[in-house]
């Protein structure tokens, strides 16, 4: 008899750690340390979230100019015939914290827009993702009105920005080959953008800029913002209003090198020195959505 209470007792106690095993094995991530597993490259692009659809801009028809390119993001993928991606880590010279990547979980078309998104994940290393898309070797520009539509990211530690580079950058490196912020935005100045210009002398720090302040928060909506660059001047609007103009006089007795082609960079930086550390309150993943990039010309 005391055998048989034994073995009941010893088969009784195998079946409860067999149900109890199954059991953790069905609970929520994050209740139980997970097991380890190998440093993933991607991860599965995420189905469709919703997002803020801005109504359709007409492209406008000014007497004088021409429309030389644009990308409305109209597809159902990033057109690498006009777009590439700076990838990797490390700083990008500002202690940035994000990893670049060209994965479409940070960065992709959804609802006739560009998004970029920055997620808060361990990745080869960094603590967020993100993605830094630019026409380099593609399409590059010299002169217009580069104009783009725009819905930046709010947080502490965001760092959304519209830019461009001189297509002689390996030639010359930064600041030699010269770089127009047409718009920078930073989440602990929640009402505010800049626009800058950095050349040899006059760059980092001491780069010659605007701050543009608004009473509201910019990232609530869609917003356009634009330069208009010639010869003579580098302009930069708000919402079709103008608020900086720089011209070779404003560099004093350094080099004006803003007479040559350039190519755009959209990308939505994490942390760093100029926004600062990531915030409490900053939630991820954050999203820039790009509704359009328009370059107009004047006719010849």
């Amino acid at each position: 008899m005391n055998r048989r209470l034994l073995l009941l007792s010893t088969l009784l106690a195998v079946g409860l750690l067999l149900i109890l095993g199954v059991a953790c094995s069905t609970f929520p991530a994050g209740l139980f340390p997970p097991t380890p597993t190998p440093t993933m490259t991607s991860t599965m692009t995420p189905t469709p979230t919703p997002s803020p659809v801005p109504g359709p801009t007409a492209i406008p028809v000014t007497a004088g100019w021409h429309l030389a390119w644009h990308d409305e993001f109209d597809g159902q993928a990033i057109d690498t015939s006009s777009w590439t991606y700076d990838i990797g880590a490390g700083g990008w010279g500002n202690a940035e914290l994000e990893h670049y990547t060209s994965r479409p979980e940070n960065a992709r078309i959804e609802n006739g827009m560009l998004m970029i998104e920055a997620r808060k994940e361990d990745y080869k290393g960094a603590a967020y993702t993100s993605a830094r898309l630019k026409t380099q070797g593609l399409k590059t520009f010299q002169y217009g009105r580069i104009e783009a539509r725009l819905k930046l990211p709010a947080g502490q530690g965001m760092w959304p920005a519209f830019w461009m580079l001189g297509d002689d950058i390996i030639l010359k490196n930064w600041p030699g080959c010269g770089e127009i912020d047409i718009m920078e935005y930073i989440g602990r100045e929640p009402n505010t953008i800049l626009g800058t210009i950095h050349g040899p002398g006059y760059s980092g720090s001491v780069g010659l800029t605007k701050w543009n302040t608004q009473a509201y928060p910019i990232a609530d909506a869609f917003h356009t913002y634009a330069v208009e660059w010639d010869a003579k001047h580098i302009t930069w609007f708000y919402d079709d209003q103008p608020y900086s103009t720089y011209t070779p006089a404003d560099v004093g007795s350094h080099k004006w090198i803003f007479d040559h082609p350039f190519f755009i960079v959209l990308n939505l930086a994490v942390g760093g020195g100029f926004p600062g550390p990531v915030g409490p309150q900053t939630t991820f993943p954050a999203r820039y959505y790009v509704d359009y990039v328009r370059v107009f010309q004047k006719n010849p």
